[in-house]
């Protein structure tokens, strides 16, 4: 089974994150079929609007358990490779010139904040919940971070980085994370009428409106790969790290880490 589906409905593409039974969260298979679903609709020019979605009640956990088992007993080397993999999906999704609409569904953590921010519109259902809790593995959020800080402000970002709390989808409203709320049976509804607003303006004029609002606000795709690759290279370290190896074992094998004592 696919673990990204592409769906088209005439002149939208939607992008469906396939692993309900893990939550929709990520591994390698998952970050390299979404990055390729992402670079299909970039390259094809019939598509006005991307809709991306989880499958099941959740939008996504994060990252996938055994995934982080393996990057655990993995190189610094190797974790550096696989942070610059994630790097690339979420500069690619940031950085695509049709405009992008989160349907978040359910749950979103870790990573999947990252994938809400780098969307152009983010619709929410109500009862959702968000966390960046890195912090309590013994790292941090490197590789979203500069798309989640552009979302909600260096000030909002600072909390959650230095908490790893869970908020709700009334405190994601209010940050900027999402910009709609709506009732899990109007979610459909809330994504068709962003839909039809979009399909009033001119592809062309859209696409550089969207590069023009990134590039006032400093972001460029070179400087992202840079940018990347310190990130990538920050959370490698940290994930082979005494601290970080405390962190994940204990959050693997459901115990403790050695700083709660």
């Amino acid at each position: 089974m696919s673990a990204v589906e592409l769906v088209r409905q005439g002149s939208i593409a939607h992008l469906v994150m396939n692993r309900p039974e893990v939550h929709n969260a990520f591994d390698d298979g998952l970050i390299a079929e979404l990055t390729a679903a992402i670079e299909a609709v970039e390259a094809d020019d019939t598509v006005r609007a991307v809709v991306l979605t989880g499958a099941g009640a959740s939008f996504s956990a994060g990252a996938d358990l055994r995934w982080m088992r393996g990057m655990a007993q993995a190189s610094e080397a190797d974790n550096r490779e696989d942070s610059l993999r994630l790097a690339k999906l979420m500069r690619r999704l940031q950085f695509l010139s049709k405009p992008t609409i989160a349907r978040v569904n359910g749950a979103a953590f870790g990573g999947g904040v990252g994938l809400i921010a780098c969307c152009d519109i983010a619709i929410g259902a109500h009862g959702a919940k968000f966390a960046l809790s890195e912090v309590k593995l013994g790292l941090v959020p490197a590789v979203i971070s500069p798309y989640v800080i552009a979302a909600i402000g260096l000030r909002q970002a600072r909390r959650l980085f230095v908490t790893g709390e869970v908020f709700d989808t009334a405190a994601a409203l209010s940050m900027d994370l999402l910009h709609e709320v709506v009732h899990g049976e109007e979610l459909d509804a809330a994504v068709e009428r962003v839909l039809d607003i979009l399909a009033k303006g001119g592809p062309i004029a859209q696409r550089e409106a969207k590069r023009l609002a990134l590039g006032m606000a400093g972001m460029e795709p070179k400087a992202m790969e840079t940018t990347d690759a310190a990130n990538a290279a920050l959370i490698a370290r940290l994930r082979v790290s005494a601290e970080g190896q405390d962190g994940l074992s204990a959050f693997l094998d459901k115990g403790q880490p050695s700083w709660l004592g």
